[in-house]
This record gives C-alpha cells, structure tokens and sequence, in this order.
C-alpha cells in the first residue's frame, strides 16, 4: 500500500471514530433529556394532583351544620395531606357579623339566604353564594314524648316549656314562619342563639320542646324524640355557601367547597338529614 493510500485510509478511520463518538454524545445527550423531561413531567404530575392545596382552611358555619361539616373537615384532610380545616359554628348572624367586622376566614356557610346577604352586601363574597342543601323544622320533644306532641299547635298549650331560637337566627325565623303559616301564637320560655343551644335546653331537661332542624333531632339520637309537622313544608331554608373575599387560603377554599357541593359531600349531608336543593 502507498503512503498516500494508507494516509488516506487512516484519515477515513479517525473521521469514523469522530462520527461514532458524536453519535454516542448526541445519543447520551437525548438519554438525558429525556429523563429530565420525565422527572419534569412527574414533578408536575404531581403538583397537578396536590392541587396547590395546603395550609390551613378557615371554615364559618351554620350550627346545623356542625356533625356533617366536621365529617367533610376530616375527609378534606385525608385527601389533601398536610391541611388543616378550623371551624367556627355558630348563628348565621353572628357569623355574619364578625365577617362583615374582619373575622378572618376562608369560606361561610349559612343556614339562609337572608344571613348570607348580610356578607354579601358588605362585598365580603367572593363571586356569588351556591346553594348546597336545604333544611326542615322538627319538634324536639322528651325522650319518649311524655307530653304527647303530636302538632305544632300543641305546642300553645298552657304550662308546657318550650324553646325557640331567636328570630334574627335563621331557625327561628323559619320557625315564626311555620307558626304564621299555622296561625299560631306561641310564647316560648326563651329564645336561643342557635339551634344547638335550643335542641340541649330539651336534652338537659330544662324545656319540654325545641323548634329545631330534622337534622338537629336526627344528631341528638334518643336523647330527643322528634315530631313532624306540615306547617314546616312552608319554612324550608336553603343554606349556601361562599369563598369570601379576602380568604387567607383562597385555593384551600375552593377545594373544601368543591368537597361540599361533590357527590360525596351530597351523600354525607342527606345522611345528615339535609334535603337536596
């Protein structure tokens, strides 16, 4: 072979090993970003899936709502792990007033329409309150009803005790309602702040009847007996629910409402007693 040819060949060898190692890098290099690419993917894989929910919830709610909202509080932690949900139950009014006065809070919950305007009139909601269940009224009676209530009206009759929440609440307004609806006229021997401070007068004894939610009587189990009467067909609350305004944890709100209005909040809220809107 003549040096030309064997220089010629040696040139062609180093220019194919040049090629193979550029294909290994280039090769290498496509490995990498492809890893990267699927670390990046997972990553956001898995902050889709948290959702960017975290931190602490601050939940204001109808007293009514207390047993159910507290089951929801505990499955809104289990499924968004490392939040915390508060509540604070109470009257819708109160809670309407400390709201409208700068409680600080992420979401409210009232027990009607009228008790939600008051936060939504001082521009305190963020976008417009939903509807998420409705309520009836039930006579809370003694276990065992010694007194044989069988009618709202024989809740007039003389000497026997009975308990209203106040009207500014919604529960006494309903209950005033009914009454209305009933041509009746009743004066209790007090008037509540809210409808689990009425429903314990009766299971304390202190009273022989409360005019409370079915889903208040349904909670107390046999420490109450309960009447039903039509009149409360005529003072059916709806209760929504709202973001408010300056939430502290405005993505946390959005997912516990969603956790409320989804179908299985629906379910433990009619297993509550709750009717659906």
């Amino acid at each position: 072979m003549t040096r030309t040819a064997r220089r010629n060949r040696r040139t062609a060898q180093v220019a194919g090993a040049g090629a193979a190692a550029l294909l290994a890098l280039s090769a290498c290099s496509s490995s990498g970003s492809d890893s990267s690419s699927a670390q990046s993917d997972s990553a956001g894989s898995a902050a889709s899936d948290s959702g960017g929910v975290s931190g602490t919830v601050t939940v204001f709610a109808a007293a009514s709502l207390k047993e159910s909202f507290t089951t929801l509080g505990r499955r809104f932690e289990k499924e968004h792990p490392g939040t915390k949900v508060t509540f604070s139950f109470g009257g819708s009014d109160s809670l309407a007033a400390s709201i409208t006065g700068g409680a600080p809070a992420d979401v409210f919950a009232a027990a009607s329409p009228r008790t939600m305007r008051f936060v939504t009139d001082a521009g305190d909601a963020s976008g417009a309150p939903a509807t998420f269940v409705r309520n009836q009224l039930e006579i809370a009676t003694l276990p065992g009803n010694p007194d044989k209530i069988a009618a709202l009206k024989d809740l007039t009759k003389s000497g026997l005790k009975v308990v209203l929440c106040d009207q500014e609440v919604p529960c006494g307004a309903a209950a005033q309602k009914a009454l209305d609806a009933g041509g009746l006229d009743l004066t209790p021997v007090s008037y509540e702040q809210d409808v689990k401070a009425a429903l314990t007068k009766v299971e304390l004894k202190e009273a022989d009847a409360a005019v409370v939610y079915r889903t208040d009587v349904r909670s107390a189990g046999d420490k109450v007996e309960g009447v039903e009467f039509p009149e409360s067909a005529d003072a059916v609350n709806d209760y929504p629910i709202v973001q408010l305004k300056d939430a502290p944890n405005a993505e946390a709100a959005r997912a516990f409402i969603a956790l409320v209005r989804s179908a299985e909040g629906r379910q433990v809220l009619t297993e509550a007693g709750f009717l659906t809107p």
